[in-house]
C-alpha cells in the first residue's frame, strides 16, 4: 500500500518560508494526484494544493492560499512538495499530505474524503 510521509516543518519565524516535503513510497502510479491540507488547533482541515503527479497540473489552490503557496514535484515524482514564502502565524497548523488514485482527467478533489492515502503531518509553528 501507499505510505505518505511529510516533513520539513518546524519553527519559523514570521516572514520565514519552508519547504514541505511529501514523500511516498509503496506502489507509485503516474495517475496519483496528491494534495496539501493543513488543520490549525480548533480548526477544521483544510485545502491547501494539490498536484497530479503523472503530468505535474496544478489541481488547484485554497482561496485563502493565493500568492505565498507553491505545489511542485521532482522529477523522480515520488516527492510532492509545498513551498510556502512569508510566513504568517495564523500558518501555524499541522500540514498534511494525502493522495488518491484517478481515471478521470476531470476529477478535482479538494476535500478531504475524496483522498484515500494520509501522512501524519508535520507541525508548522510561526512565531512573531
Amino acid at each position: 500500500q501507499v505510505q505518505m510521509v511529510e516533513s520539513g516543518g518546524g519553527l519559523v519565524q514570521a516572514g520565514g518560508s519552508l519547504n514541505l516535503s511529501c514523500a511516498a513510497t509503496g506502489p507509485i502510479y503516474s495517475n496519483y494526484i496528491t494534495g496539501w491540507f493543513r488543520q490549525a488547533p480548533g480548526k477544521e482541515r483544510v485545502f491547501v494544493a494539490a498536484i497530479a503527479k503523472g503530468s505535474g497540473e496544478i489541481i488547484g489552490y485554497g482561496k485563502s492560499m493565493k500568492g505565498r503557496f507553491t505545489i511542485s514535484r521532482d522529477n523522480a515524482e515520488n516527492t510532492v512538495y509545498l513551498q510556502i514564502n512569508n510566513l504568517e502565524t495564523e500558518d501555524t497548523a499541522v500540514y498534511y499530505c494525502a493522495a488518491v488514485v484517478f481515471s478521470n482527467s476531470g476529477y478535482r478533489p479538494r476535500r478531504p474524503n475524496e483522498y484515500k492515502w494520509w501522512g501524519q503531518g508535520t507541525q508548522v509553528t510561526v512565531s512573531s
